[in-house]
């Protein structure tokens, strides 16, 4: 059976000695984020992931949910208890403004945390999930009444949320959608359509669930431009916050998926359910993708927790499993063969998934960091140059790391041959697992066109343009250090290539955009990769550092850090350059053939 063990000690390397978050006190929820708080809030957290929710996933899966005839879906045995110790235990409102009921600390934290509960149970870590998107989107757009009305009851996690956007006809192009919204005398909306592909739905529980729904109001403009967001509870509220008549809102079906059985995927039916305008008529895209933005952090950090977990369980595996003997000689000669662990490609695979990892870590926080810079920091120019960062690595994050994510679960599956195949050795459940993060949220193709088609150009390049002075200044600030000239030079490198293919965009797609869709792809992956390198170089720089404070009590780890980060620079760094050859060939074979001919 699989095991996990949430990683501590990376998590506080990370956020001590790679991003110093001490030196952020001046930001709101700083101030209380200590070092011995924080390594307190991730040793619970760890505690409850190792020990609540992880004993679940498995099971969870084996079982799935189940649609009643009345329209009520039950969760998987113990679902129910382990959310009421996760709401108890005041993890929804972790980074939620106090005034609402939550914490009030980093959003970094939150994501710390978040790493562990998804890795230990995706599919119930879901139904929070989407709870805490629906928080933010009606924390920035929600009138004042309505986040009186909704946000502390989701904060405690006594009611949750959803988003709804996909419809049986359109998933990417939201300008085809058809749900329509009658406006009524009291203000309120009428709501019609259905939605398909809604995580969390309907389940039993909370006493009531907050779906966010994009709408059309009757004669509004065709296509995004005339779409608006509604709040459509389950259960009406009355002015006094308690919950009155049933909703005209209800789960259809159950979808039949590959993965994430523990999670309720609706078809949901509105039948001119009662709907709250939330925001300005007509802007719900600006609303809803506060949600989006949010989610798509989640979604890599799923990917990134998927990873992890199934790289635990194939060096466990690796280390037991006996197998043929080593190529240099016996390693246990005692034993008639030696454990797999001992060959270099089993050595290849894992050390592939761990540098991925481990950089995919820090990447997440480093985001995460500047998602709090961006809403928490007083000075106007610190929080516009974090959004632009922000807005520019949030593709790079979700489509890498869960592309990563799934490519690596396979990977560490190859590692148990064919007990990997079977499922009660949990490995099936990591690859069916994965795979969806690739897909919602914006599928990955959706998140390189993203990049390349509005990134890129955003503000006249401001935000990669700042980027790339980070990372090169980084380089010459330390090229003369002689520890870190090897890391400095790969990275250096990447960082050319990524820069020559940005150049390459500029000078081929204008004239012809298929050149940029041709790319863009790759150009997510060679920027991931640069950016995956440039956490390597500060990880091993912070790693350096302790060793040469004497830090003996880590010293083993620190020395395994740094042949990580060289693992990585070898191994895999120089994939920028085929990514970048593949650009530069633009998308003339790639668009030749007629349609009739596939």
């Amino acid at each position: 059976m699989p095991v996990y063990k949430a990683p501590v000690n990376d998590t506080l390397f990370v956020l001590n000695d790679v991003l110093g978050l001490e030196r952020y006190n001046n930001l709101p929820g700083y101030a209380d984020a200590t070092p011995d708080m924080i390594e307190a809030i991730v040793g619970e957290a760890a505690k409850m992931s190792e020990e609540v929710l992880f004993p679940l996933n498995y099971s969870g899966d084996q079982e799935g949910c189940v649609r009643h005839d009345d329209g009520t879906v039950s969760t998987p045995k113990g679902f129910k208890e382990a959310y009421r110790a996760y709401r108890e235990g005041g993890w929804l409102g972790l980074a939620v403004p106090e005034e609402f009921g939550g914490q009030g600390l980093p959003y970094v934290l939150h994501c710390a945390v978040g790493e562990y509960t998804s890795a230990a149970n995706m599919s119930l870590m879901m139904y929070p999930g989407l709870t805490q998107g629906a928080i933010a989107a009606i924390l920035v757009h929600g009138s004042d009444a309505q986040k009186q009305t909704y946000l502390p009851k989701m904060v405690e996690g006594s009611w949750s949320g959803t988003m709804n956007l996909t419809e049986p006809h359109c998933g990417t192009d939201l300008g085809l959608l058809r749900t329509k919204a009658v406006p009524q005398a009291d203000g309120s909306y009428k709501i019609s359509g259905q939605k398909i592909f809604i995580s969390a739905g309907e389940h039993d529980m909370t006493d009531n669930i907050v779906h966010l729904v994009l709408a059309r109001i009757e004669g509004a403009p065709e296509g995004t431009k005339g779409i608006s967001l509604f709040i459509v509870p389950k259960f009406l509220v009355k002015d006094d916050g308690s919950l009155g008549d049933r909703n005209p809102v209800s789960c259809g079906a159950i979808e039949h998926k590959m993965g994430i059985h523990g999670n309720a995927t609706c078809v949901m039916n509105y039948d001119e359910a009662t709907g709250f305008l939330i925001g300005a008529e007509n802007k719900g895209l600006n609303a809803m993708f506060v949600m989006m933005n949010e989610a798509r952090l989640g979604v890599g950090l799923q990917g990134l927790s998927i990873a992890e977990i199934a790289y635990q369980n194939a060096a466990n595996y690796a280390r037991e499993r006996i197998q043929g003997r080593s190529l240099s000689g016996p390693k246990e000669p005692d034993k008639k063969a030696d454990p797999i662990i001992v060959h270099p490609d089993i050595r290849r695979s894992l050390m592939t998934i761990r540098a991925f990892n481990e950089a995919g870590r820090a990447f997440l926080l480093w985001t995460a960091l500047k998602s709090d810079i961006a809403h928490r920091s007083p000075d106007e120019k610190d929080r516009q140059a974090a959004d632009d960062i922000l807005g520019l690595a949030t593709p790079i994050l979700k489509g890498v790391l869960t592309d990563k994510g799934f490519e690596h679960a396979v990977m560490a599956q190859q590692v148990f041959g064919g007990h990997g195949y079977i499922e009660e050795h949990g490995m099936s459940q990591y690859v069916r697992d994965a795979r969806i993060t690739m897909i919602y949220e914006g599928a990955n193709g959706i998140q390189a066109l993203d990049l390349v088609g509005r990134k890129l150009a955003l503000n006249g390049g401001r935000a990669v343009m700042a980027l790339f002075k980070e990372i090169g200044d980084f380089c010459e600030e330390n090229r003369s250090d002689e520890q870190m000239a090897f890391f400095t030079k790969h990275l250096k490198k990447g960082l050319n290539d990524v820069q020559a293919a940005t150049m390459w965009f500029m000078q081929n797609a204008m004239a012809k955009p298929d050149n940029a869709g041709a790319g863009s792809t790759d150009y997510m992956h060679l920027f991931g990769l640069v950016v995956l390198g440039y956490m390597w170089a500060k990880m091993a720089k912070a790693a350096q550092a302790g060793l040469a404070a004497g830090d003996s009590a880590r010293e083993d780890y620190l020395k395994n850090k740094l042949v990580t980060a060289r693992f990585y620079m070898e191994r895999i760094m120089p994939e920028t350059a085929l990514r970048k050859a593949r650009i530069e060939t633009g998308a003339d074979t790639m668009m030749e053939l007629a349609a009739e001919a596939f």
